[in-house]
């Protein structure tokens, strides 16, 4: 029986052994890799040399570091409370079983599945000042990707539109697992459909919500193809965050030192709120 089990394990290993390759060779290399490079000056062209903390010190000490560390933080926040909230109201909506649910679920769905580039390309369209529709329903003249104010809620705008479907999913997901008991024995004692949703759904959707939130943050602080394609992180800076900018420190400035140091900032400030998420749904 023992031998048998060892087989079987061995088996079993080698069906993983390529994914975990795959996990070796192009995730856990590179992380300790940028992470040696963090502490190096390099120009992709001549000799690594080894610089300590200046990356890291020269980083947060850019005068346009705040900027983008602010545009990351507002995009992020902005982002996830709107990804959230509406995914979640309009999931409790459909939950009640309405006339052609499954077609809705469809239609929201449908720009999660989109690939971003195509998407940027889209919106840029729609909100471009001269030959945009938007422009043309509201018959005004506003430059929305080119004013510091607007370009901004413009990418908030477009990427709540993209996550929508795919949050509205996991909510209903979560709404799957509540006992409809519950919602009949509260019907039964006089509650409404906002007593319901504050004190029986939200409460019971409380793992599931810890999750969008928690996925939906991590992956709005690490947007980059809206950014890249829409707005090239201006006007004036306006919309540039730190992984735009990790690519710009790499690709533009050939200053991979500061790009790895970059990225292991990024990777601190995702931390923290993302810890702070997890102890405030623990209470």
């Amino acid at each position: 029986m023992l031998k048998k089990c060892c087989k079987n394990n061995i088996v079993g290993v080698y069906f993983v052994l390529p994914a975990l390759l795959g996990i070796f060779i192009f995730i856990i290399i590179p992380i300790f890799c940028s992470l040696g490079l963090s502490f190096t000056s390099w120009d992709l062209l001549n000799e690594i040399q080894y610089v300590g903390l200046s990356n890291y010190k020269a980083m947060l000490t850019e005068p346009v570091f705040k900027q983008i560390l602010l545009n990351t933080i507002v995009y992020a926040v902005g982002t996830t409370l709107l990804a959230v909230a509406i995914p979640l109201i309009i999931a409790d909506i459909l939950h009640t079983k309405l006339k052609g649910t499954e077609w809705f679920k469809t239609i929201y769905f449908i720009p999660f599945v989109t690939p971003a580039v195509v998407i940027a390309i889209v919106w840029s369209w729609i909100f471009d000042p001269n030959i945009g529709c938007v422009n043309s329903i509201l018959k005004m003249h506003i430059d929305w990707l080119y004013d510091v104010h607007l370009a901004m809620p413009v990418l908030i705008f477009v990427s709540v539109w993209k996550l929508i479907g795919y949050n509205i999913i996991l909510f209903l997901t979560g709404f799957s697992t509540i006992n409809t008991e519950i919602y009949e024995s509260a019907k039964i004692d006089g509650a409404n459909h906002y007593h319901i949703f504050k004190d029986i759904t939200l409460p019971l959707l409380k793992p599931t919500t810890l999750f969008v939130t928690v996925v939906t943050a991590i992956s709005s602080f690490q947007v980059f193809d809206l950014i890249y394609i829409m707005t090239e992180g201006g006007p004036k800076d306006s919309t540039n965050v730190i992984v735009y900018s990790i690519y710009k420190y790499a690709f533009e400035y050939f200053d991979i030192g500061k790009s790895c140091a970059l990225a292991y900032i990024l990777f601190v400030v995702i931390l923290i709120p993302a810890l702070i998420q997890l102890k405030l749904f623990k209470k």
